[in-house]
């Protein structure tokens, strides 16, 4: 190995979801929303005038910022926007958990945690889940650096009550807990409320899921001016324009457009409702997600020969081979309904 490699960084990265690049394929592996993003996104990104593109952007995207704090109905203080929420978590990760003290999350959940964990040099200690996958409370009342944890969570789709979110929070009152919501708007209450009265709760949010734009890299973190603020400033101290003009743009339509929001999780969730009811007859197991994806297994069925299965018909699912616990479980993204119909119409004839 040559001496300059003695120096370099080194770590384990995160992998994501396969993007195929073949055509008429049923794609179900990235918990990406099946439906177009709202129709104002799509004329805002047709009338982008050249000369915005030819200058820097707002490094503050005050236009996005004020258009996310009006719709939650607080102060533009109090939000934080980035490049999808990746982006925003892992600055909230390199603001917050510098204590030197472990950071606590579940230990089957969103696997960029202990990435960022890794790169930031972060001590962490994972959490097991109960035996049904849920977060386990009391794990989390010792002493640590940072709590952070999916609510629902991923890939299991488990939704913590907002209790017990605030039960957190009450333990854990000299440390950041952020609450990664990327799948809040498929049936969860936010822990929004809950700002109020806790100063350490940072709440993450996107634009990749519910609204349609995993394209478009818009993540979003909420929680009080003075957290925000600390954050603001490692971000320019990182990269002062993260957020271009175009997403930007795009991105104060889509939440400007609370009728078209609600018609497509409400899509969403129909279909996920009765997908639970398909993958029980077929004699599939799962959590109760309320989430835009299933974390199914079946007693008789190998997960990675059915995802195999899956792939050679073209249709694209998600499995994890890691932690052990999951390797008998395949995510399954919500799609459209005749997606969805294709999937049940091949698990009926699988190895039947």
């Amino acid at each position: 190995m040559a001496g300059w490699e003695d120096n370099i960084r080194k770590v384990t990265p995160y992998v994501p979801g396969e993007q195929p690049k073949e055509k008429n394929i049923i794609k179900l592996n990235t918990n990406e929303n099946p439906y177009p993003p709202a129709p104002g996104v799509l004329k805002a990104l047709k009338e982008m005038e050249g000369d915005l593109l030819r200058r820097y952007p707002d490094p503050a995207a005050t236009e996005l910022v004020e258009a996310i704090a009006g719709y939650y109905g607080i102060l533009p203080g109090q939000v934080f926007v980035g490049v999808g929420s990746d982006d925003v978590l892992a600055m909230a990760f390199l603001t917050c958990f510098n204590s030197g003290k472990p950071i606590l999350f579940p230990d089957i959940t969103y696997s960029f945690y202990d990435v960022w964990a890794q790169l930031f040099g972060i001590p962490y200690e994972v959490q097991p889940l109960s035996g049904d996958f849920k977060i386990l409370t009391g794990d989390y009342k010792k002493e640590n650096g940072g709590i952070v944890f999916p609510n629902p969570n991923a890939p299991t789709g488990r939704l913590m009550p907002l209790e017990e979110i605030e039960e957190i929070l009450s333990c854990n009152l000299n440390v950041v807990v952020i609450v990664d919501e990327a799948y809040i708007d498929f049936g969860g209450i936010s822990a929004l409320p809950l700002l109020k009265k806790y100063d350490n709760l940072l709440i993450a949010q996107t634009f990749s899921k519910s609204r349609s734009m995993a394209g478009g890299r818009i993540g979003y973190l909420l929680g009080n001016e003075r957290l925000i603020r600390y954050i603001n400033d490692c971000k320019y101290s990182f990269n002062s324009y993260t957020m271009n003009q175009t997403s930007i743009a795009m991105g104060v339509k889509a939440i400007e457009d609370k009728a078209y929001f609600l018609e497509c999780t409400k899509k969403i969730i129909d279909t996920r409702e009765w997908a639970k009811e398909e993958f029980s007859k077929l004699g599939f197991v799962f959590a109760d997600s309320m989430s835009n994806f299933l974390f199914v297994t079946h007693p008789r069925h190998d997960a990675e020969e059915l995802f195999l299965a899956l792939k050679k018909e073209g249709i694209f699912v998600r499995h994890f081979s890691k932690p052990e616990r999951i390797k008998n479980y395949l995510r399954i993204t919500v799609g459209r309904r005749d997606e969805m119909e294709q999937l049940f119409a091949f698990l009926k004839n699988y190895k039947s």
